[in-house]
């Protein structure tokens, strides 16, 4: 009888080899994009495109701004999705970026990923108030198996804060790495990767090689291709740790996909996410 592995990253790992697949669906309910017909219903939406990506995408990211910016009927669409992901199979990564002092910190962990009904796989952090800002994170990573991805570099210029040159020469963000790196050692499970993954702009490839290199048991979370320009021929060096060692994340050009094809939007994103997955494959070597 098979045995569960306990770390997100284990999990993570199997269904990577389960699926032949490294690619994470956004959800960013937009109502100015979505089809007519269901502008007032982000859960609808989202759902349709869980149903359409599936068979060929490994997770999914709802980007919680999004829901919010909905209201309370926002909030409770996000409950329904992140369930809905859930049953159909998919790893869900709660995209908030939440970085705040150790209480506040707390609260979001047991929000998002260690509540009495954890909606979330893992959550999105923001390391750049500092350890103690993480440690919560950290902390119910180890109790529950859940895991975080810590913003690192974005996928954005960013470069007035994140490129800094610090006293030994290396970049502000470099630094950020190396304590994410640190910070995970002891949540490194079975496949040699850690809980504690790093959100690395696909838009900056220089960038995600380096990332590799300062986080080599990290899993990075590539955020960038298609809409924001990143290319997918552009990350081969992020795999180097494995096949489950990266994933990457594309969004509105899934989710949107219908307004180009003239197809039914599930049928678009699903044919997109298909494409995705097969390049994507390809391009890590595995």
């Amino acid at each position: 009888m098979a045995v569960a592995t306990l770390t997100f990253a284990d999990r993570l790992a199997e269904e990577v080899a389960r699926k032949r697949s490294q690619l994470v669906v956004g959800l960013d309910p937009l109502p100015d994009l979505m089809p007519v017909e269901l502008r007032g219903d982000a859960a609808r939406f989202c759902c349709g495109i869980v149903d359409a990506v599936a068979p060929h995408a490994v997770a999914v990211k709802p980007q919680l701004a999004f829901f919010e910016a909905l209201g309370a009927e926002g909030m409770a669409a996000f409950a329904e999705v992140c369930e809905y992901a859930h049953r159909a199979g998919l790893v869900v990564v709660a995209d908030g970026k939440r970085g705040d002092i150790g209480s506040t910190a707390r609260a979001y962990a047991t929000a998002y990923i260690e509540g009495p009904e954890p909606r979330a796989d893992a959550l999105t952090v923001n390391p750049w108030l500092g350890r103690e800002s993480v440690e919560p994170y950290l902390a119910a990573a180890r109790r529950s198996g859940t895991g975080i991805f810590c913003v690192v570099k974005t996928s954005n210029s960013g470069g007035d804060v994140q490129d800094v040159t610090l006293s030994d020469g290396s970049l502000m963000w470099q630094h950020v790495a190396k304590l994410v790196a640190e910070w995970g050692e002891d949540l490194v499970g079975e496949h040699g990767l850690s809980s504690v993954g790093a959100v690395v702009g696909a838009t900056h490839p220089r960038a995600v090689g380096e990332a590799r290199k300062l986080m080599p048991q990290t899993i990075l979370l590539l955020p960038g291709v298609g809409a924001q320009g990143g290319k997918l021929f552009d990350l081969e060096r992020a795999f180097t740790s494995g096949p489950a060692s990266a994933l990457v994340n594309v969004s509105r050009s899934v989710l949107y996909a219908f307004r180009d094809s003239g197809t039914d939007f599930r049928t678009a994103a699903g044919a997109e996410a298909a494409r995705l997955r097969s390049e994507l494959w390809t391009v890590s070597g595995w």
